[in-house]
C-alpha cells in the first residue's frame, strides 16, 4: 500500500453507488478498507469494480454481538462510511455520538440522498430525484424534449461519493490540528447543487436562459455540441475561445457566423442546422481525419468498448486489465505515491480478528503526520 493514503484505516458499512465509490477511490489511494457485510452476503464478482481493493467482514448488526464488533472496528479506525437513511445507524447503536464518544479522533461520513435534516430526509430516493429537485435535471436535454437524465453521475457519483470523499480528507486535514474528529454530513441534494455553481452564475447574471438547449453549454450553441455523421455515429465539438473557433471556421467548409460575434445566440439556430446538414456528408472517422491536426476542438464520441483504443485513453493507461476486468485506471494520479488497485472485489469474508489485530498492531493514524509529529 504505497499510495498517498498508506496507514489509513476505513471501515466502509455495505451499501450501493455512491458509498463503495468513495471507499474505492480511498482505497485506489492507499487506505485499508474493510467493508461490513450482512452475514450470508453474496460474494462480490471480479467485474463488480465498486467493490475493488478492500477486505470484507461478516457483521449482524442487528445483533448485541454484531454491534461489539462494529464498535472495536470503529474504535481502531480513522474514518467509517456509512450510507443508511437518518437515524439507521442511531438505531443500531453505532450513530455517531456514540461512536466518536468511543474513539474521538474518528471521522464519520454519512451519505444519504437528501441529508440528515429537513423535510424529505426519511424519505427513499435516487440519483434522478436528487438531481431533479436540485435544479440539475431541468437544465438537461435537447429544445422542446423532457430533461434527460445524466446516466447516475451526477448525484450518486459527481454529488455523492466525490464530495463524500473530499469531505473525509478535509476532516482528516483539520484533524491533524485539533486532534478531533468530526460528521461529515454528505448530501447527494447538497454536492448536485454545488456542480451548478457556474450554471448558477451564468443564470444571475442573465447569461442563461431556462429553456433547454438554447444556452452556450447545453447544446444551444452551434460551436459546442454533439452532430450525427453519415455512418449515423457522431463527434463532439467544442471551439469556444476565439482563436479555435477560427481554426473550426476555416477548416469546416460551411458558412458560419463571424467569430467577433459568435457569441450572438440568434445566430446560433440557423448555424447549428447548416452544420447538422454538412456533418452528414462524411463519416465519424473521416470528420476526425480531416480535423486531425487543427485546434479546431473536434473528438469522435466514443462508445465504452471504443475509448480504451483511442490512442489518448491508450497512452495514459486510463483503463487496465486486472484480475481479468478492464476497469478504469486509479484516478487522480500522484508524482511519488502513485495509486494502485490493491486487489480484486472480496471473494470471502475475512474474520473480524484478523482485522483487528493488524489494525491494533500500530496506533490510530500510523503513517499520517499528526499534529506535527510522523
Amino acid at each position: 500500500m504505497a499510495g498517498p493514503l498508506s496507514g489509513l484505516r476505513v471501515v466502509q458499512v455495505a451499501g450501493l453507488g455512491p458509498v463503495p465509490f468513495a471507499a474505492t477511490m480511498l482505497s485506489d489511494m492507499g487506505a485499508d478498507v474493510v467493508r461490513i457485510d450482512r452475514p450470508g452476503t453474496r460474494p462480490l464478482s471480479p467485474w463488480e469494480i465498486t467493490g475493488r481493493g478492500r477486505r470484507a467482514v461478516e457483521i449482524d448488526l442487528k445483533t448485541h454481538d454484531g454491534t461489539a464488533a462494529a464498535m472495536a472496528l470503529a474504535e481502531v479506525a480513522d474514518i467509517l462510511l456509512e450510507g443508511f437513511r437518518p437515524g439507521v445507524m442511531e438505531r443500531l447503536g453505532l450513530g455517531p455520538d456514540v461512536l466518536l464518544a468511543l474513539n474521538p479522533r474518528l471521522v464519520y461520513g454519512r451519505m444519504t440522498g437528501w441529508g440528515q435534516s429537513g423535510p424529505r430526509a426519511g424519505e427513499p430516493g435516487h440519483d434522478v430525484n436528487y438531481i431533479a429537485l436540485s435544479g440539475v435535471l431541468h437544465a438537461i436535454g435537447s429544445p422542446g424534449g423532457p430533461p434527460v437524465p445524466p446516466l447516475n453521475l451526477i448525484g450518486d457519483y459527481g454529488g455523492g461519493a466525490l464530495y463524500l470523499v473530499a469531505g473525509v480528507l478535509a476532516a482528516l486535514h483539520e484533524r491533524q490540528m485539533s486532534g478531533c474528529g468530526q460528521v461529515v454530513d454528505c448530501a447527494m441534494l447538497d454536492g448536485a447543487a454545488s456542480l451548478m455553481a457556474e450554471i448558477v452564475d451564468l443564470a444571475n447574471t442573465g447569461q442563461w436562459s431556462m429553456a433547454r438547449g438554447s444556452n452556450l453549454l447545453d447544446g444551444g450553441a452551434h460551436f459546442y455540441g454533439v452532430y450525427e455523421c453519415k455512418d449515423g455515429r457522431h463527434i463532439a465539438i467544442a471551439p469556444m475561445e476565439r482563436q479555435f473557433y477560427v481554426a473550426f471556421c476555416e477548416r469546416v467548409g460551411v458558412d458560419l457566423p463571424d467569430p467577433d460575434s459568435y457569441e450572438r445566440s440568434e445566430l446560433w439556430a440557423e448555424a447549428r442546422t447548416r452544420l447538422a446538414n454538412h456533418f452528414k456528408t462524411r463519416t465519424r472517422d473521416e470528420w476526425c481525419a480531416y480535423f486531425a491536426g487543427t485546434e479546431a476542438c473536434v473528438v469522435p464520441v466514443l462508445t465504452m468498448d471504443e475509448s480504451p483504443g483511442d490512442p489518448q485513453v491508450a497512452a495514459r493507461e486510463i483503463y487496465v486489465t486486472y484480475d481479468g476486468v478492464r476497469q478504469p485506471a486509479p484516478a487522480p494520479r500522484f508524482s511519488r505515491t502513485p495509486a494502485q488497485i490493491q486487489s480484486p472485489p472480496p471473494s470471502n469474508a475475512t474474520p473480524v480478528e484478523e482485522v483487528l489485530s493488524t489494525w491494533r498492531s500500530r496506533p490510530v493514524g500510523a503513517g499520517m503526520r499528526e499534529g506535527g509529529a510522523s
